[in-house]
């Protein structure tokens, strides 16, 4: 008999302090620049000279401000209850220290009253119709919108994703490397995270044999998890696993505990963000095995939980170490 294994990984793989963090070019302060000219969500977006007071939402957003050398930038930062647990597992925690932190509402009073010319957002990652924070909105105030890759709309939907989510990583690396001056720095963490997830990759097994994944996030009641744009999907077929609702065209978004349970996993990845006991780790497990349909599956029968820092989870640089971490996961408990 199998043995029951039970594993809670508490940070995404801190050893990627190589091009994730650690010696990074300094983007040239105040100088102007000549216009640079991008394709954003689909669409050409043009930024006058190199932008000087930034405001970011989210954390996994925040960290590729980071990655990039791009703190000196940063006038501020917004995020969600629970960002803690994020930043204490960060990389780039000393970033987050020296950054001013704006609170955890990302309204237009938080963002005027920091006098950005540029704003870092994404569809549901900041970007809302109900409390009036758009695109529209940002350049209304004079400011530039950039949208995470990740969370654009699909044309005619309030779907997101338009293209694979790591595709999506390195099309924003690329795109801010050209916008701030630091395409070096772009290039070299492109680089270096294309041959990490390739290194987890290539031990892969093959697709009949490939442990099937259950991303879980949340429930209320239903459960919130990942479709096929939303990163998780890609670091799980990167690490080797088969994502249970790959066939969702959609981002992070609201399934099913009948299909869920149908579907069968194997092993649960379990997002830790921390907002209140009911969200932490522990209180999800315990969710999970008093779902009636859930608890027959394999992946809760044999206890096969792994837990990453919702950081490690939505578009940004933590990705790479994550498929790593998956990885090592899967291959040590097989299926």
């Amino acid at each position: 008999m199998r043995r029951i294994t039970h594993l809670v990984v508490l940070a995404a793989t801190a050893a990627l302090a190589v091009g994730c963090g650690a010696e990074v070019e300094t983007a040239p302060q105040g100088s102007p620049g000549a216009p640079t000219t991008v394709t954003n969500c689909a669409a050409p977006l043009t930024i006058d000279g190199v932008p000087n007071r930034v405001v970011t939402n989210d954390t996994g957003i925040t960290e590729i401000m980071f990655a990039l050398g791009l703190r000196e930038r940063l006038v501020g930062y917004t995020s969600y209850p629970g960002k803690e647990r994020d930043i204490s597992s960060s990389p780039w925690r000393s970033d987050f220290e020296q950054t001013p932190a704006l609170g955890d509402a990302f309204t237009r009073e938080v963002i005027a009253a920091a006098a950005p010319d540029f704003v870092f957002a994404g569809w549901n990652y900041g970007f809302k119709e109900s409390t009036g924070v758009t695109p529209d909105w940002v350049r209304g105030i004079g400011a530039t919108p950039y949208q995470l890759t990740e969370a654009c709309r699909q044309p005619g939907t309030t779907e997101r994703g338009i293209m694979a989510p790591f595709d999506a990583l390195y099309a924003d690396l690329d795109n801010l490397g050209r916008i701030f001056g630091v395409e070096r720095q772009s290039r070299e963490l492109i680089d270096g995270y294309r041959a990490e997830v390739a290194s987890a990759n290539a031990t892969a097994p093959a697709a009949d044999r490939r442990a099937r994944v259950f991303l879980f996030d949340s429930a209320d009641p239903a459960p919130f998890t990942s479709g096929r744009t939303a990163a998780p999907d890609q670091i799980i077929s990167e690490a080797g696993g088969t994502n249970i609702f790959h066939d969702i065209e959609d981002s992070w978004t609201s399934a099913s505990w009948e299909v869920a349970a149908q579907r069968d996993p194997q092993v649960i990845v379990i997002v830790d963000y921390g907002a209140g006991p009911q969200n932490s780790v522990e209180a999800k497990i315990r969710q999970l095995e008093s779902q009636p349909l859930m608890s027959q599956t394999t992946a809760v029968r044999e206890k096969r939980y792994v837990s990453l820092p919702y950081a490690a989870l939505v578009e940004g640089p933590r990705n790479p170490a994550a498929v790593t971490t998956l990885a090592a996961y899967l291959r040590s408990v097989g299926h």
